[in-house]
């Protein structure tokens, strides 16, 4: 796939059931509204890992599978035998029910020149081949992805079954125009999901600046709270030498009115907070009120009151 201004780097998934994982992908190139990522021959392994899982799981007969074959540029020819779950339609007479499988002749020394793994039965021959397969060599690591459909091999389908070939970047478009792929998913502690690529909420917090305290996750919320009222809101004061409260709220360097009758914010809304702050305070030990980014307030009549500051929100 050629990087174009549309390629993003992204995570997908499938429903919770494959992913997330890491890929590039082209927004617009869709099927059916689904996405079609293309994957690192590590993220490659991972869904490998997860689709053989599946298939464990849940039965050959409905999941298709992912392989990663490794091996040597160097290395002699080998024969692999990738082998799913009992073939539902079979030959009576035979009193042996095989599981299905197909075999896969890779020719390493001649991948790099533009040669290609092939597929085929299982056969006898194919069977004691894999068992004599021995990766030999020291040279670059090789690898091969193969894609199995067994709902559609034990069916007879001789497209069942196909490699994987790395797109000009060396990423493996797997699924694509057929699995249902959509982009995966984080959270923010504000309560809002985005997608992956999407690395800063509207409420401002990025991706990877997450709180990792009751009490940064506290703070947020009560960001949300007070700017549900007054959104220009981007600081507060808050006391907890007793219970925890909200004493001040701040646009800038500007204070705003808090008092019930003449200010914008009621005292349900204030209340609210500082329940959010009670709360957090119960599961919190101190080391987490500098984790949190709060910062100490010199005051002559509290030894604990902190500002904290709201990320800055995103322009509508």
């Amino acid at each position: 796939m050629k990087h174009t201004r549309q390629t993003i780097a992204t995570r997908v998934s499938i429903d919770g059931i494959l992913g997330p994982l890491d890929c590039t992908l082209d927004p617009s190139n869709r099927w059916n509204g689904w996405l079609s990522p293309h994957f690192t021959l590590d993220a490659a392994r991972e869904l490998s890992a997860q689709t053989l899982r599946l298939a464990e799981e849940d039965g050959y007969d409905c999941v298709d599978t992912i392989h990663v074959i490794e091996g040597r540029a160097d290395s002699q020819d080998t024969v692999h035998l990738l082998e799913g779950g009992p073939r539902r339609h079979y030959d009576e007479e035979d009193d042996t029910e095989e599981n299905l499988a197909i075999a896969v002749r890779i020719p390493w020394r001649s991948l790099s020149r533009g040669a290609t793994a092939t597929i085929a039965p299982a056969t006898q021959q194919a069977r004691k081949a894999a068992r004599k397969r021995k990766i030999t060599g020291r040279g670059a690591p090789r690898a091969v992805v193969v894609h199995i459909r067994w709902q559609y091999l034990d069916e007879g389908s001789d497209t069942a079954a196909n490699i994987v070939r790395p797109d000009d970047e060396g990423l493996y478009p797997i699924g694509g125009w057929e699995w249902t792929w959509s982009f995966a998913s984080w959270w923010c502690a504000c309560g809002q999901d985005s997608v992956w690529h999407e690395t800063q909420c509207p409420c401002g917090l990025t991706r990877d600046a997450q709180p990792k305290t009751p009490l940064g996750t506290a703070g947020v919320e009560v960001g949300k709270i007070l700017r549900a009222v007054t959104p220009q809101a981007t600081s507060a004061l808050v006391d907890i030498t007793g219970l925890a409260r909200v004493c001040a709220v701040f646009a800038g360097d500007s204070e705003i009115d808090t008092a019930d009758d003449t200010g914008p914010f009621d005292t349900e809304t204030l209340g609210w907070a500082d329940e959010v702050l009670r709360m957090a305070m119960d599961n919190a030990v101190p080391e987490d009120i500098v984790a949190s980014g709060w910062e100490l307030v010199p005051d002559e009549r509290s030894a604990a009151l902190y500002r904290i500051t709201f990320p800055a929100a995103l322009a509508d």
